[in-house]
């Protein structure tokens, strides 16, 4: 008869059991940015500490600027001239040398008459022998080249009367948009050189020091973003039907009495290791399922790292 009761306690407490709220472990995060280096640069003035919240657009540190702003005026040197050829080109030849071609052809057109009248006395020397054949032949040569830079002329004078080939105004405005483009990019690049958070962040580290030179791409600050963490969880197998984005959740750090509440913004729908299609019997129970809970702002001076319990409505 005594086991009557001790069956009956059995039982209540398996019920309190299947009454318990379901729980997953993990840990207490923020979403780490690293804001990485521009240019290697060395770094001239750090103006946060390591811990500080900042807020968006903050200075954090100053790369030395030097050399991009020598750039920049070379390149805003380049896009003026580019600029000023292309008005040339737009305007076309000036009058002056339309006139000083006129002036070649007119005097070219001189020399072609004169030479010509030397091969014709020539020629008509010859039967007499009073001139050689290779004066007559040097006549005839003189005559021919100076035709021929009369019809030089003729083409340089045209030249300049038509005016600039379209095809050439084009490629100095596409050398303009080139050197304007090139000139841009190194003013964000200079602009870049004043190192300012992306979002309000706390401070998390910073890797280099008062006169390094960091590597481009290298972190020059590495930022913990959001105005509170969120918990790192994985969700066993047998909870992940429960658990969808939106979930209400309670979490609680181990040593802290009180409870944070939160909400699921995501779980993965994959497993955290595979492969889990070649699992069977309680070797498929053992899968978990990466989640994230944002916590409220109750939880905003949490740090990083502690190790977390949390528990879903269901």
């Amino acid at each position: 008869m005594r086991l009557l009761p001790i069956v009956f306690l059995l039982v209540l407490a398996l019920a309190g059991c299947g009454r318990q709220a379901p729980r997953a472990l993990g840990t207490l995060e923020f979403d780490r940015m690293a804001v990485p280096a521009p240019v290697a640069e060395k770094i001239v003035s750090i103006d946060v500490k390591e811990g500080q919240r900042v807020r968006a657009g903050q200075v954090l540190l100053q790369l030395e600027p030097d050399y991009t702003q020598a750039q920049l005026a070379a390149l805003q040197a380049q896009t003026r001239q580019n600029s000023a050829h292309l008005d040339e080109l737009r305007n076309g030849p000036r009058r002056e040398e339309i006139a000083a071609a006129r002036a070649n052809l007119a005097a070219a057109q001189a020399q072609a008459v004169n030479t010509r009248a030397a091969y014709a006395r020539a020629e008509r020397l010859a039967p007499s022998r009073a001139v050689s054949t290779q004066d007559v032949d040097s006549a005839r040569a003189a005559a021919d080249s100076a035709a021929a830079q009369v019809r030089a002329a003729q083409q340089t004078l045209l030249e300049l009367e038509r005016g600039t080939r379209f095809e050439e105004v084009d490629q100095g405005r596409a050398a303009l948009a080139a050197a304007s483009a090139q000139a841009a990019a190194e003013r964000v690049t200079l602009g870049k050189l004043t190192v300012t958070a992306p979002r309000d962040a706390l401070v998390d580290s910073l890797p280099y020091k008062l006169g390094d030179q960091a590597p481009v791409g290298s972190p020059l600050a590495v930022l913990l973003a959001g105005s509170a963490p969120y918990a790192r969880v994985y969700v066993p197998e047998g909870l992940r039907a429960h658990v969808r984005v939106g979930s209400r959740a309670h979490v609680r750090i181990e040593g802290d009495a009180r409870t944070y509440a939160g909400a699921v913004r995501m779980i993965r729908s994959s497993p955290s290791f595979t492969p889990y299609y070649a699992l069977t019997g309680q070797d498929a129970a053992r899968l978990s399922y990466l989640a994230e809970i944002q916590l409220g702002q109750d939880a905003r001076d949490l740090p990083a790292g502690l190790p977390v319990t949390a528990e879903f409505d269901r």
